[in-house]
């Protein structure tokens, strides 16, 4: 494209990088592709089945990984500093793609590029550095070993920059030891977290992504309306009585209300009985712990803040706020309750570059088999595994990131951990069939988040599945039976696509106003199209089926859309008790099916569905006996 064929909101320019031999050109996606793609997830996902094959392992050099933006990125869209990873991940051997917040996306844009197509691997490790319209592969050979931490300030001294002058994302030792749930961290504490994506760019040798604040700017073409819309979602989320928690709170006001419903996972789902909820909660720690408000792109919420830890045995430490599932990662998952603890595990995680839920997961699996029996201290190191002890579960963070001792089986993530530890443990792993975890939710107390998780194909949730990230919009918040298996199957399949919508912009899904029309108001402010609805939520399901083929081609089928054993369990005591999904499991995934278009045997896309979403080059990729139309 040419400058004037570009919309507003891109740059016009894809950096294609090949570590192997360090050649990097430039592209530009045709108008008609971004109409249909956006950026973002979908832009990404596209670039994936159309660049990797079957043959292809996520260790693989000939693997990509596609770092997009979308066209809301470094504009005044409250909360477009983001980015989409998409790759194959380590955790499924398929599709993911994971979102991070912070500046990188605008960052990149303000650097001269919309996204970056990586292949290949380096010979010795190295880091990309993006500004000015120019890119440099730099020797990242001395950081070999440091943590995300460390990297973000030897990176800054290197290049005699200050801390808004650079966003930097890096691997730390996980993704270095290739921990198959390693993740890319920067920004201060924001991270791309799911199904391994860290662990890729260990194998490609890739330390950390770069990119200068820049002088560029971002064509909007109607920042005044734009504007406008700002201030109106601002304010649609200070007076809505729900979102305004989040806005005060951060996303730590959902733990009291997960508690109570049942959705806090607790001693790897032995109970859902947490009694020392309300010290998680922003009401409590933030009026104990110093806060100081860090803040993303042109975000004005209440929400990432750096804390420092004011009483109890870790007074005086100082990290980044955690996160919802991060306090329940490090605090009822693990069986401990003290914030100060949760607190420094959480930002030693995200340091040593792993993602919490999978991390907790797995080192809840090995707290109940040590309770249990099934292991000893002569099988851990000597570390003393009783719930609760937080500086042993510190000490086995380290020996993950290391692959040491251990750490090492833990490493593989709580499935494959599970078949090593042998015995019961495969019965009391929680993780789907394609052998990845959950978010940090007890998801038998929701059966949308349950059937969300079970027949994801990214590796983590793939839909809102009734949470208010989107408030009460009639079309996608309506009261349902959370044990229903209809209403639940059809409103999660109903829902497709919104949230592949969001994350192909790429936008900050707290930052999401009441009303689907006031984002796509503002896509259409910011590119000059006319976008509605229904073609937004095209967007998103061209991306949710483009998953499910790229997937089904891999070998991902239908038999492995279902939890394991403890996953699909009837929790002992809470809300929830005594109600399993196991007996409706495979009605409601047959729903499921039909409702998205799907054949309710082995969930391929129909042909008509991928037809009517511009998709039919890909119905003989999977219907062997159809011809693309």
């Amino acid at each position: 494209m040419t400058g004037s064929d570009v919309p507003g909101g891109y740059i016009g320019k894809t950096l294609r990088v090949d570590l192997a031999s360090g050649a990097m050109v430039t592209h530009g996606f045709d108008v008609s592709t971004l109409r249909k793609y956006l950026g973002g997830l979908t832009l990404g996902v596209k670039t994936l089945y159309e660049e990797v094959s079957r043959e292809t392992g996520w260790e693989d050099p000939a693997n990509r990984l596609v770092i997009a933006s979308g066209p809301l990125n470094g504009t005044r869209y409250m909360g477009s500093g983001g980015f989409s990873v998409t790759t194959k991940g380590p955790m499924t051997n398929g599709a993911t793609s994971t979102q991070a917040m912070g500046f990188f996306g605008a960052y990149m844009k303000l650097s001269g590029f919309d996204g970056l197509i990586i292949q290949g691997a380096a010979e010795r490790p190295v880091y990309l550095y993006l500004h000015d319209g120019a890119a440099e592969l730099r020797d990242a050979s001395r950081l070999k070993g440091f943590d995300t931490k460390q990297t973000d300030k030897a990176i800054r001294e290197e290049l005699g920059k200050g801390q808004r002058d650079l966003s930097i994302f890096s691997i730390g030792p996980a993704g270095e030891n290739l921990v198959r749930y390693a993740v890319l961290t920067g920004d201060a504490g924001h991270v791309a977290a799911h199904n391994g994506v860290g662990a890729v760019m260990g194998i490609k040798g890739l330390k950390a992504l770069v990119a200068a604040r820049g002088e560029g700017r971002v064509p909007v073409k109607d920042d005044e309306r734009l504007r406008e819309l700002v201030e109106e979602m601002f304010k649609s989320i200070t007076e809505d009585p729900v979102c305004k928690r989040g806005y005060e709170w951060g996303t730590s006001w959902t733990f009291g209300a997960f508690v109570f419903n049942g959705l806090l996972p607790v001693k790897n789902y032995a109970t859902s009985v947490f009694w020392e909820h309300e010290k998680f909660r922003g009401e409590y720690y933030r009026r104990r712990f110093q806060m100081t408000p860090n803040p993303c792109w042109r975000c004005r919420m209440h929400h990432c803040h750096l804390i420092k830890v004011t009483e109890g045995p870790y007074a005086g430490y100082e990290g980044e706020e955690p996160e919802y599932e991060q306090w329940a990662s490090w605090g009822p998952q693990i069986g401990q309750d003290d914030p100060g603890a949760a607190v420094v595990l959480s930002n030693e995680a995200d340091q040593l570059g792993m993602d919490a839920n999978e991390a907790s997961w797995t080192i809840g699996l090995a707290m109940e088999c040590y309770e249990k029996g099934l292991i000893s201290k002569s099988d851990t190191d000597g570390i003393d595994l009783t719930w609760g002890n937080a500086e042993a579960v510190r000490a086995l963070l380290r020996k993950i990131a290391l692959r040491q001792g251990f750490g090492n089986v833990l490493a593989e993530g709580a499935k494959r951990a599970a078949a090593l530890i042998g015995g019961e443990a495969p019965n009391m792993a929680i993780h789907t069939l394609k052998g990845n975890t959950p978010r940090s939710h007890d998801d038998r107390a929701n059966w949308m988040f349950l059937l969300d998780h079970g027949t994801s194909n990214t590796g983590t949730s793939e839909s809102l599945a009734g949470r208010r990230a989107l408030p009460p919009d009639p079309v996608f918040w309506t009261a349902i039976d959370p044990f229903s298996p209809e209403a639940v199957s059809e409103k999660l399949a109903k829902e497709k696509g919104l949230m592949q919508f969001l994350d192909s912009l790429v936008a900050c899904s707290i930052h999401a106003p009441p009303r689907l029309e006031a984002v796509v108001e503002a896509l259409n402010a910011v590119t000059g199209w006319d976008f509605d609805t229904a073609e937004a939520m095209d967007i998103g399901r061209r991306a949710v089926n483009l998953m499910r083929v790229f997937d089904i081609s891999q070998g991902l089928g239908a038999e492995l859309d279902a939890p394991s054993p403890r996953f699909g369990s009837a929790p002992v005591d809470g809300p929830a008790k005594g109600t399993s999904i196991m007996p409706v499991w495979q009605q409601m995934v047959r729903n499921y099916y039909a409702n998205l278009g799907w054949d309710e045997e082995t969930g391929k896309p129909k042909p008509e569905t991928l037809r009517a979403l511009g998709l039919g080059h890909l119905i003989s990729d999977i219907w062997r006996e159809c011809a693309p139309q």
